[in-house]
């Protein structure tokens, strides 16, 4: 059986074997790790679909290989794989990592430890200096995940440091380099030193100059009162932390608006091409990642309209923590048909985003702050302090005119003033 490279992503065309389990003669398990790919996108292990033989490998580690090529053959052990059960096999031939493992669970550091390490690893353990032999994994076979190296640095432990080993060098992972130790022991930090842009960073950087170059591009920008909002997280916002573990944000809420206005403003759930606008049914909304400072990432929420605001505020919550993780399954990263980019954590007031191309329009949610506003009522008008966010808005000017957007823009801000979200936060 051919063992072909997966395409991980929609817009992936190729990946970066990075990593054999097995060599030539060898035998395999159905399901037991075959090798490693890196993509622009994901970092992630693949399973052999049948159990047998290692007969060929075509594509070493460190290489990189379009989608659809063949890596590597098998010669099956017993009775051929039904065609049904490989043509599964090779369009999803993905397996994620457990996203928990007890403490009991974890396995001892192998002695190869420093050998099995994904490139995202290796790079964080290089620009740490960190001894990899003293790091629980708690990976496949007792591999090293990102979570346990930032476990292990979060832990405070000062162990002896040795030497990892860089990434192979291949077109689509660039090395960080190790900085070496002075003799007193300080950092050395060459001057102008051209640090390497890794896959993801450089992916970005494609996808934004292409939209910023292709699309023309235009910014509205609506203030929308979120009295109703902080009510309803300052009444749930603790029973909510100690219910489901994490924090109760104001991005799901943005997010149930935006879907709502989506389905009255169907013309910027879309994708533009030079056939012309394809207006999509589906509402699958992108949330923008930072990746700890090294990158972005826009995994997608399905079917929004039809899931509940707890469902939302956890699916959120679980992309974005796998996302850094590394651990993001390909499905996760397809079909988005608006995006939004949520800076407010960091203070921003107003944030211009790029357009994820195809997709005809980007939101960005920026903080919310306590501002003196003008509160009209029958009695005459008052001032009052209210809990003011912004809402920014990109369009791609070919898509939809200037009237349209705003009216979708005013939407949003109704929605999120109006709803009565306590109940959508209970149901």
């Amino acid at each position: 059986m051919n063992i072909i490279m997966p395409q991980l992503g929609e817009t992936v065309t190729e990946g970066t074997v990075t990593k054999w389990y097995k060599k030539v003669g060898d035998a395999i398990k159905a399901d037991e790790t075959l090798f490693d790919i890196e993509t622009d996108k994901v970092s992630t292990e693949i399973p052999s679909p049948v159990a047998g033989v290692i007969s060929e490998i075509r594509v070493e580690a460190g290489v990189t290989a379009k989608v659809g090529v063949t890596l590597a053959v098998i010669t099956e052990s017993g009775a051929a794989a039904k065609p049904q059960a490989v043509a599964a096999a090779v369009a999803a031939p993905v397996v994620t990592r457990p996203d928990a493992v007890s403490e009991g669970a974890r396995m001892a550091p192998r002695a190869d430890a420093a050998d099995r390490l994904s490139p995202v690893v290796r790079r964080l353990i290089a620009e740490r200096d960190l001894d990899v032999t003293q790091i629980k994994g708690t990976g496949r076979d007792g591999r090293v995940t990102r979570d346990d190296v930032v476990e292990f640095i979060a832990s405070g432990v000062d162990a002896p440091r040795v030497a990892v080993a860089p990434v192979p060098s291949a077109p689509l992972m660039a090395q960080q380099p190790v900085v070496a130790k002075a003799e007193a022991g300080a950092d050395v930090q060459p001057l102008n030193a051209v640090q390497p842009l890794n896959a993801v960073r450089k992916r970005v950087a494609e996808n934004m100059t292409k939209s910023w170059t292709t699309v023309p591009h235009v910014l509205q920008v609506a203030e929308a009162d979120f009295s109703r909002v902080v009510q309803v997280h300052r009444e749930f916002g603790e029973s909510w932390k100690a219910r489901e573990g994490f924090l109760l944000t104001f991005l799901p809420f943005v997010t149930r608006a935006i879907s709502v206005a989506l389905a009255k403003y169907p013309k910027l759930n879309a994708t533009y091409s030079s056939e012309g606008l394809r207006v999509i049914k589906r509402i699958n909304i992108g949330i923008a990642v930072d990746l700890n400072f090294e990158g972005l990432m826009v995994p997608v929420l399905k079917d929004v309209p039809n899931k509940s605001l707890p469902q939302i505020a956890r699916e959120i919550n679980d992309l974005a923590t796998r996302a850094r993780a590394g651990k993001l399954r390909p499905d996760d990263l397809t079909e988005g048909t608006y995006t939004i980019s949520n800076n407010g954590s960091f203070g921003t007031v107003i944030t211009a985003p790029i357009i994820n191309v195809p997709q005809v329009a980007i939101m960005s949610t920026d903080a919310v702050r306590k501002k003196p506003v003008v509160v009209e009522t029958p009695e005459g008008d008052t001032i009052a302090i209210r809990p003011v966010g912004v809402l920014a808005q990109t369009f791609d000017h070919r898509a939809v005119d200037g009237a349209y957007a705003a009216a979708f823009l005013r939407e949003v801000k109704t929605i999120i003033e109006t709803r009565h979200w306590a109940q959508d936060l209970q149901a």
